[in-house]
């Protein structure tokens, strides 16, 4: 207590105040009537009145201001001589001065505040720390936070009252409550031993609540309002039966696939029912406050239950994804069952209002999809107008294991709060089986919970024990309520366990028996729901079985209709359908190439935007004056280079209506200053200009925006901001190429193969620069080989790749003309030779396919050599899919020459493995494609410059040795 007695001397008088400020004077002034009757000596004083008493004469004593008037008068009296003086009224007060043994004793006022001070230390110990002793874990055997130590300033035993300076004969002592409570109710003061039953009712039974990190003293507010409130949790009967309607769909469910298909993996959701009403209930209170629009991401787990009993697909098109027989109707190579998404509108039987729900596919790499749905929700909310996200929400799902475990967990969350991110808050509801496959919690994390990264945002964290269906459900509308008021993350943690082994095959017996021998005996949390509200008359047993046996034939009647299907159609379990853009039998209406030129006025026009400050008034840098001039030179003389070639193509795309959006690390100012698409007032703060968005009258919206330092977050969620729409160009750029490894996962199992696995559409652009300049093995290869392996040479595929330049932004060679834009002018798949080899194509010796940057050296260095009419150079603008009508051509064209595939990437990178073969094709292997390029490596490059231009020049010398494969073998 020393803590406390320090803090009430140094605000002793602060703590009078307090007092006054709670106004207990002039509230026990107002109950004067109460206290003295006028036919009574002895009045009032006894029981809580006497607590008044006290505290007015204390406060009195410090301050006689402090006190109403009355009080005042009264004590003045009272001190001032005997009793026989006084009114009838003054001389019961002073009578009751007297017997309690009230003297003007400053220590005793001191205490007075000392006490309260404790009384309020004690109230927000509950606040802060209630949740480690809560009953959160349904098998009564693990504590949820990994700790069975019980904080010894909550009080779980009498002595700890110690702790406070307070004793057991405190208990019935009447203490006035902070405004930081809301236990009271309509009461301002309760006894200690009521406001300590009150705590522990609210944050030490199944509910368990983390908020008070919180920096938001109204947020805080907020959630002790809807806690602590007396009788606040309660639920009408029609509530409770429709929660016992939907823990029955949930359980039977699971049931009856266990019976069908015993021996097939499904992940079922055992031991956690209770997910389905909990996301029921965050559906049903979300559409009461206006969302239009849920987008759902979820592991495996459960996820079939989710498919059936919350999105509502038909149950026999979930049944007879267990027939083996059943083939494929569309193109693809199609996914398990529990990876599959959908997409269906419908109306909330609860609120009678439209409402559409998307589940998205997502692949067994747990939490990779959070991204993913955060960026469609975005992109779902732009499309709408939804800048504050009251029309459209996401919720996510999450394994407590892979919650702690997954860093694109943490990345997710801080794309939450960023302007052009933020989906205005995410309920994440986090299945908490206390296990991760074979691991236990405390070999799985080194945090108390689970959830502990989502405080990282400041969320709130509600835990709840999943065997209390009635706690869920209020903590579910509690985080709807949450989301829709702050628009701010919120977490619900269900604390359940996991009946079966990870898969239905697995036996966990093996690493947690004594777990799964208390699971064993564990009665299923609809029999325990069922049977109190049987007890207490909610339900008759009867309704009951009638409940379950109506929903046993639903799956029975669905069971028997799946017999009938015979082909699997991947299309209905799409999760983002482009209406509009595909054809009855779900191809694209359109696949062909028009032509992409504009007009040269278009042209012109887009050149000066991009060359001007369109604003009056804006000071920008006086560098980037050098760089605007310098583009307006260029427009003038019809050159553009990457970086204005750029303005062009979004400019032009933007003023046809679709959206563009270029996201990414430093996107806007470009990683080597080239690109400048958002202009910084130098004399005003945070005053910028988007000259992009000042290009035409009627126009879409061009967002631009520099990222978090996030690869593996910021991919997904522009992927999922691509998926939404077939009309928008959504680019996301790499700082340099070499960092997209960290997003590989979103690139292996979404980007790659989304449209085999899943049939969804997505035209996300990947903006990686590459070029091997002698920067080292960090900063030199987008590594193009691993793409071109993921690719199938489909020229419907949808993502486009671009390797970027460096260097060749400010190359003087690397510019094109107006003529090669302008209207009637395609994308040129293939670059040819239009030099002098060109117009004798029989006296050519050699000719040099290749890509990217080496091409201006191997220009060059032919120059230097005078090889320009013995050596052609054909350039590979698209590798994949592989242009084999143009390369055949330009293989033809000259029948006597070597055919050499030259590139600066080592051997085993770059494009050789994935061009040689397709070479060999075209010349039906009768010819061999010569390799020119580096040696093999395990590093992608060299961090030496003097071994990178020791290796140019060996593999130029090499590209134009006329005599180089003579005598060698293929």
């Amino acid at each position: 207590m020393s803590h406390l007695k320090l803090f009430a001397a140094v605000l002793k008088s602060h703590g009078i105040k307090l007092l006054e400020k709670q106004d207990i004077a002039r509230r026990a002034f107002l109950h004067g009537q109460r206290y003295f009757s006028s036919g009574t000596s002895e009045p009032f004083l006894s029981g809580s009145n006497s607590n008044y008493v006290e505290e007015m004469y204390y406060a009195w004593l410090e301050n006689p201001k402090s006190v109403h008037k009355s009080w005042d008068v009264f004590f003045r009296s009272a001190n001032a001589g005997p009793a026989a003086h006084l009114p009838a009224q003054q001389e019961g007060k002073a009578s009751f001065l007297q017997s309690h043994g009230l003297a003007p004793t400053p220590g005793k006022a001191e205490k007075l505040v000392e006490d309260h001070l404790a009384v309020q230390s004690l109230i927000r110990a509950y606040q802060i720390r209630g949740h480690h002793v809560a009953q959160l874990d349904p098998l009564g055997i693990l504590d949820a936070d990994l700790d069975s130590f019980i904080p010894s300033d909550l009080i779980t035993t009498i002595d700890k009252l110690g702790f406070y300076g307070l004793h057991e004969s405190d208990l019935d002592k009447v203490f006035q409550l902070p405004t930081t409570t809301f236990i009271g109710g309509n009461e301002n003061s309760l006894s200690l031993r009521e406001i300590i039953k009150r705590l522990e009712h609210t944050y030490c039974q199944h509910i368990g609540l983390e908020f008070m990190f919180i920096n938001d003293v109204e947020q805080c507010q907020w959630i002790r309002q809807k806690f602590e409130t007396p009788g606040i949790m309660k639920f009408s009967n029609e509530d409770k039966r429709t929660l016992l309607a939907r823990l029955v769909r949930s359980m039977r469910f699971e049931d009856f696939l266990a019976r069908k298909w015993s021996s097939e993996k499904r992940f079922g959701l055992e031991g956690c029912e209770v997910m389905i009403p909990a996301l029921k209930t965050i559906i049903d209170k979300s559409s009461e406050m206006g969302i239009e629009y849920v987008i759902m991401g979820m592991p495996h787990r459960g996820r079939l239950n989710v498919l059936a009993n919350v999105i509502r697909k038909e149950l026999e098109q979930i049944f007879c994804q267990f027939d083996p027989k059943l083939e494929a109707a569309d193109e693809g190579s199609g996914d398990v069952k529990y990876h599959l998404g959908m997409y269906h509108e419908r109306i909330n039987r609860k609120t009678n209002k439209k409402i559409t729900l998307s589940l998205m596919a997502n692949p067994s790499h747990l939490e990779a999809v959070d991204p993913v749905v955060q960026g469609k929700t975005k992109a779902e909310q732009f499309y709408r107008g939804d800048t504050a996200g009251k029309k459209v929400m996401s919720i996510l799902l999450h394994g407590d294991a892979a919650f702690a475990g997954q860093g694109v967990v943490y990345e997710t969350f801080h794309l939450s709060d960023l302007p052009s991110y933020t989906t205005n808050g995410t309920i994440h509801v986090v299945v908490n089986n206390q296990i991760g496959f074979t691991t236990d919690p405390r070999m799985a994390r080194s945090s108390p919970y689970p959830t502990d990264v989502a405080r990282v945002v400041n969320a709130p964290i509600f835990h709840v024990n999943a065997d209390d269906p009635e706690a869920v459900m209020y903590v579910c509308n509690v985080a709807a309520e949450w989301r829709n008021t702050f628009n701010k993350d919120v977490v619900v943690d269900l604390v359940c366990y996991r009946r079966r082994g990870h898969n239905e095959m697995d036996e966990p017996m093996f690493t947690q028996p004594l777990m799964y021998k208390q699971i064993h005996k564990q009665v299923p949390v609809l029999k325990k729901y069922a049977d109190k509200l049987i007890a207490d008359g909610t339900v008759t047993l009867q309704e009951f079985e009638e409940e379950i046996a109506k929903y046993d034939r639903i799956c029975e009647e669905a069971y028997t209709r799946s017999k009938d299907k015979k082909l699997l159609h991947i299309k209905h379990w799409l999760d983002s359908p482009w209406p509009g853009f595909f054809n009855a039998d779900g191809e694209p209406k359109s696949m062909s190439c028009p032509p992409t030129g504009i007009s040269e006025e278009m042209l012109t026009h887009i050149g000066n935007v991009a060359s001007s400050v369109p604003v009056e008034d804006f000071k920008i840098h006086s560098g980037l004056s050098r760089i605007l001039k310098a583009r307006s030179e260029m427009t003038k003389d019809r050159l553009v280079d990457w970086a204005l070639a750029e303005y062009m193509a979004f400019g032009s795309v933007l003023k046809e209506g679709i959206h563009v959006r270029l996201s990414g690390q430093d996107v806007e100012r470009g990683t080597f200053s080239h690109r400048h698409h958002v202009l910084h007032d130098q004399e005003v703060d945070k005053r910028i200009c988007v000259p992009m968005n000042h290009l035409w009258e009627q126009q879409a919206p061009y967002t631009v925006c520099n990222s978090s330092l996030s690869e593996y977050g910021v991919l997904g969620f522009e992927l999922g901001f691509a998926m939404a729409s077939p009309n928008a160009l959504v680019c996301w750029e790499a700082q340099f190429g070499d960092f997209h490894n960290t997003a590989q996962c979103i690139i292996d199992q979404f980007i790659s193969c989304g449209q085999a696995k899943w049939v969804r559409h997505n035209g996300i652009v990947l903006l990686l620069p590459h070029g091997m300049e002698g920067m080292g093995p960090e900063h030199s290869s987008a590594r193009p080989e691993r793409f071109l392996q993921m690719s199938n040479d489909d020229s419907d595929a949808y993502p486009l790749i671009v390797l970027t330049p460096k260097s060749l932004l400010r190359h003087p060679e690397a510019k094109s003309s107006f003529d090669e834009m302008v209207s009637g002018t395609t994308f040129q798949r293939v670059i040819p030779e239009n030099g002098p080899a060109a117009q004798a194509p029989h006296e050519v010796k050699r000719v040099i396919f290749c890509t990217g940057k080496v091409y201006y050296d191997l220009v060059k260095e032919r120059k230097s050599q005078d090889l320009e009419k013995q050596v052609a150079i054909t350039r590979l603008e698209q590798i994949s899919p592989f242009p084999f009508d143009l390369l055949k051509e330009e293989v033809d064209k000259y029948p006597t020459a070597d055919l050499v595939w030259c590139q600066e990437e080592h051997k085993n990178s770059g494009y050789y493995d994935y061009v040689k073969p397709r070479f060999r094709t075209i010349v039906n292997h009768t010819r061999p494609i010569w390799y020119v390029g580096r040696e093999p490596a395990a590093a992608a490059a060299t961090g030496n410059k003097n071994m990178h231009l020791v290796s140019l020049r060996r593999f130029l010398d090499t590209a134009f040795n006329l005599e180089a494969f003579e005598g060698k073998t293929f």
